[in-house]
This record gives C-alpha cells, structure tokens and sequence, in this order.
C-alpha cells in the first residue's frame, strides 16, 4: 500500500514546454475544425485552405531558412509534392469541403479512424498489428460506420465521400512520408509539405472557379487568420517537438483529445446539435483508438 501511495510522486513530471506543446495540439488542433466552418461563411474551401497553407509554409520556410537551414533537396520536393497532395490536398481540402454541409464535431469524431487506417495500411510494408491492436482497430471502425448512420451524414452524401478521402488521403500520406518518402528534416520539412500542399489545393480552387473573397466578413478574416497563424504554425510546430522529445504516444496523444474538445466547443459556441447516437458512435470510435495506443505503449514497454 505505501509502494502504491508513494508511485505517483517518484513518477516523473513533464516539463513545461511539453505541457506547452501538448496543450497545442490538444485544444488548437481541437478548435481549428469549429474555426474551419467560421471561416467557410466568408470563403469557399479550397482557396481558403489553401492560401492558408502557402501563407504559412512561406512562412516557416523563410524563418528555418533565416536560422541557417539548407532548401530541401530535389528530391524532398517531390516528397513534398505527393505527401502535401495527400495529407492536405485530400486530407484538410475534403476536410473543408464536408464542412459545409456537417457540423464540426460530427466531422472530427469521423477523422478519428484516421491512427486506426494507419495501421491497416502499414501492413503494406510488413508492419502486422498484434492481437490487441487489431481488436481496436475493428472497434474504432465498428463505431464509425456507426457514425455514418447517424442524421448528419445521412443527410449528405457528398460529406461522406468526402470524409472519406480526407481520411484515405491523411492515413496514406502519414504511411508514405514515414516508409517510402521522407520530407527535408525539421521544420523544413513541414514547410515544404505545406507550400506544396497548399498549392495543389489552389489549383484544384481555381479549376473549381474559386477565388479569395476580400469582402468577406470579419469573423471569416479572424478564423483564416486562427487557421494560419496558430493552426498551421503553432501546433506544427508543437507536434514536432513532441516527436523529436516525447514519446511517439504522447505526442499521437491529440488523435483522442481532439474530438472530445471539437464536440464539446461545436455544441457550446457553433450551436450544433449532436444526436444521441451519435454521441455514443464518436466514443465508440475514441474508446478503439485508445485500445490501439494502449496496446502500442505496451509493446514498446515489453521491448
């Protein structure tokens, strides 16, 4: 019992600069969808996306190249050209685009598959989950072909298309960036996957007959402005100090907070109504993506 009592003061404590970063990508990546629809009252959603994005890789590529850092390679630009497409082409461009038509919340409670298609496409590569880690995957797939039945996205066909390239699309470009095409180390890296990113978002803006809207109203402005500055630059950047200081799992940690906090902040601000079932499809979701890292964390452990 005094073993038990005394545990958690020898646990070691986080310092404050990972609590800083977690809180980053637990409550802004958690925000951005609900600022995501804000910014769709006063823009369409690819050319929001994507000038967003080009903004903000400018940006970082110009502060890292500033700081000393090399361009990435010809090569990483390739890299770049095809995870960007992936991961924020179809992964944050469809993201938008189902957005007009499903709440916040119900979109981010459907993202959560995203670590649990991860692993189903790492067996590509040889990379077989354990018995555990296949229970969660089934259960957190279980609970959003659960979420599917629910009203808001029986309501819209072309919202579940659509979720379901963003996911495709973001599960496939982790697995490439990690297996087959690595980015420029560091933030170079990120900056180059969202210039490319970005500007394959904007072509597809302009073959869609998109463009800026510059009258657009304010509360549009100031959610682009969220969306680029604390969105696209803090928590990136917070996510990657995570990786490169914290473990894989803490800071993968965000994939189950985020649709708590979008849930919670699409009910409270945006004034979206969630069914019951729908409820109990995102936590079914959650509880199998938490049987994943669980697992994962064990094995690692146990290594």
């Amino acid at each position: 019992m005094q073993n038990a009592i005394a545990a958690p003061a020898d646990a070691p404590k986080l310092p404050p600069l990972i609590l800083a970063c977690l809180a980053a990508t637990w409550l802004i990546w958690g925000s951005t969808y609900l600022a995501i629809r804000f910014a769709l009252v006063g823009f369409t959603p690819f050319v929001m996306m994507g000038s967003r994005f080009v903004l903000a890789g400018g940006i970082l590529l110009a502060w890292v190249r500033w700081r000393g850092a090399p361009m990435p390679r010809a090569i990483e630009w390739r890299n770049a050209v095809i995870v960007g497409t992936l991961m924020l082409g179809f992964g944050m461009g469809c993201t938008a685009f189902a957005e007009q038509t499903v709440g916040s919340g119900l979109v981010v409670a459907f993202i959560a598959v995203t670590p649990l298609l991860m692993v189903v496409l790492s067996t590509a590569y040889g990379v077989y989950p354990r018995g555990n880690e296949i229970v969660g995957v089934l259960v957190g797939l279980a609970g959003v072909l659960m979420l599917t039945q629910g009203a808001g996205f029986k309501a819209s066909g072309t919202a579940l298309v659509a979720m379901l390239l963003a996911c495709s699309g973001w599960s496939l470009g982790s697995v490439l960036s990690q297996r087959r095409f690595p980015l420029a180390p560091g933030a170079t890296g990120f900056a180059s996957q969202m210039l490319c990113g970005g500007t394959v978002l904007l072509i597809v803006a302009f073959a869609r007959g998109e463009s800026m809207n510059p009258h657009a109203p304010e509360s549009a402005w100031l959610a682009w402005i969220y969306l680029t500055t604390f969105g696209s630059l803090v928590a990136f950047n917070a996510y990657m100090y995570l990786l490169s200081r914290a473990s894989p799992s803490l800071a993968s940690s965000y994939t189950y907070v985020n649709p708590v906090i979008a849930m919670l902040l699409g009910v409270a601000i945006g004034g979206e109504r969630i069914s019951a079932w729908e409820w109990l499809s995102a936590a079914t979701t959650l509880v199998g993506v938490v049987m994943l890292f669980v697992s994962r964390r064990r094995k690692l452990a146990a290594a």
